[in-house]
C-alpha cells in the first residue's frame, strides 16, 4: 500500500534538512573571517632560481637569480597588454659580501609584507619581499620591487634597481666565527 502521509514526511524532512543546511552555511559564511589565499612559487636548476611574489593585490613579479653572476632580476606584466613592461635588477653578491669565484650556494623564497610608503618617493616597497640567502656566508638579504600601482594601472613602463631592505647573518660560518 502506498502511504501518502509517510511520503509527505520523508519529502518534508529532506526539504527541511536542505533549508537548514543552506541557512547554516550562509550564517557561518557571513561570520567566518575572509582571509585571502596567496600562493607563490619557487623553483631552481643547477645555477638558476625563479620565484614569484605579489607587488600588490592585483599582480605579482617574477624573480630570477643567476647563481653564477649573482644577478637578481624581476619583471612584471603590464595590465593593459599582458606583456612584460617593468624590469628591475640588482647584484646580490655585493650585498651579501660573496666572492662569485668561490661557488656561492643560494636559496630564495618570497614572503608577504605590508611596509609603509616613506621618504616622499613615487614608489613604495612591493607587497612581498624576496629573501635571498647565501649558505656559505650565512647571510640573508630582503629585496622589494619599487612599486607604484598608479604607474602600473596607467601602463607606464618601469625599470630600475630592486630595493635592498636589509641584510642579516642567519648563522655563524667558519670564516665569520673566526672574525674574517
Amino acid at each position: 500500500m502506498f502511504n501518502v502521509r509517510g511520503s509527505f514526511r520523508v519529502a518534508f524532512g529532506w526539504i527541511l534538512g536542505l533549508l537548514t543546511g543552506i541557512t547554516t552555511s550562509l550564517v557561518v559564511g557571513g561570520y567566518w573571517p575572509h582571509v585571502p589565499l596567496h600562493a607563490v612559487s619557487t623553483d631552481r636548476v643547477e645555477s638558476m632560481a625563479i620565484a614569484t611574489g605579489y607587488c600588490d593585490e592585483s599582480i605579482e613579479a617574477v624573480y630570477f637569480l643567476d647563481f653564477l653572476t649573482g644577478d637578481l632580476s624581476a619583471t612584471v606584466v603590464a595590465k593593459q597588454t599582458g606583456k612584460f613592461n617593468a624590469f628591475y635588477t640588482r647584484n646580490v653578491n655585493a650585498d651579501l659580501g660573496v666572492n662569485a669565484g668561490r661557488n656561492p650556494r643560494y636559496i630564495l623564497t618570497t614572503g608577504t609584507a605590508d611596509l609603509r610608503h616613506t621618504g616622499g618617493r613615487a614608489s613604495s616597497p612591493s607587497r612581498s619581499l624576496l629573501y635571498v640567502a647565501e649558505v656559505t656566508s650565512g647571510k640573508v638579504a630582503a629585496y622589494a620591487v619599487p612599486w607604484s600601482s598608479s604607474a602600473w594601472t596607467a601602463g607606464q613602463r618601469a625599470s630600475g634597481e630592486l630595493m635592498l631592505m636589509d641584510v642579516v647573518r642567519f648563522r655563524s660560518t667558519g670564516a665569520a666565527a673566526a672574525g674574517q
